[in-house]
């Protein structure tokens, strides 16, 4: 699969490369983040990080003045395995060298199926901070090297936690009606809507992915 940068043309339907952010302190609190090398491991809020400087002016530039959670998304992998979304953009800040597996939105079918043929891939050169657009369909990264990678996830505030009561029955409901696909189908988390591959085997997803599940070699 060829690889692109994040600097390419290519990249600008996804999102753009955040400039003017001073990145030292948080890259540098990332070198105490735990990286196993045989799963990927994701926190949505890590209050160290939280405290930084650079918090405020994420939220404050990045995000408009709206409340935000910053975590990390670490680990070693290769595969594709599901593409998810959110009503908001996201920032990831590379800490090693990794690469996005990304999609359109627009490609979902009318019943919520996703080509993995769609994808392209994008190499982050380790501190670069992207700008993911909402409409960007997006997992966790891939290793860029055997080492593993670990990322900062910027999102806004409660972003991936756990669906309220309301919101279950509602997915629940969806899972059981007979006939077309509803977008709330795929709701997993508070706003992450997802799609996964069936090989991924993520229990109660909607497994709607076709085509091999991308992996890099």
């Amino acid at each position: 699969m060829k690889i692109l940068n994040v600097t390419d043309t290519e990249f600008k339907a996804y999102g753009k490369v955040l400039e003017g952010y001073d990145t030292a302190e948080l890259l540098k609190a990332m070198e105490h983040a735990p990286l196993p090398l045989d799963e990927v491991i994701y926190e949505p809020s890590i209050e160290e990080l939280e405290a930084l400087k650079i918090a405020d002016e994420l939220k404050n530039r990045a995000y408009g003045g709206l409340p935000i959670e910053i975590g990390y998304c670490n680990g070693n992998n290769k595969k594709l395995n599901a593409v998810e979304y959110h009503r908001s953009s996201e920032i990831d800040i590379a800490v090693d060298d990794l690469i996005l597996l990304l999609g359109k939105q627009q490609d979902i079918t009318e019943d919520y199926t996703y080509d993995t043929a769609k994808i392209e891939a994008f190499y982050v050169p380790a501190g670069t901070a992207v700008e993911l657009y909402a409409t960007t369909l997006h997992y966790a990264p891939c290793s860029a090297a055997e080492t593993g990678f670990r990322c900062v996830i910027v999102l806004p505030k409660d972003t991936n936690y756990e669906l309220s009561e309301e919101q279950k029955k509602t997915v629940e409901e969806a899972a059981k009606a007979e006939g077309q696909i509803t977008e709330d189908r795929l709701l997993t988390a508070k706003n992450k809507w997802l799609i996964a591959h069936e090989e991924a085997a993520i229990e109660g997803a909607f497994n709607g992915m076709r085509g091999m599940n991308v992996t890099l070699s």
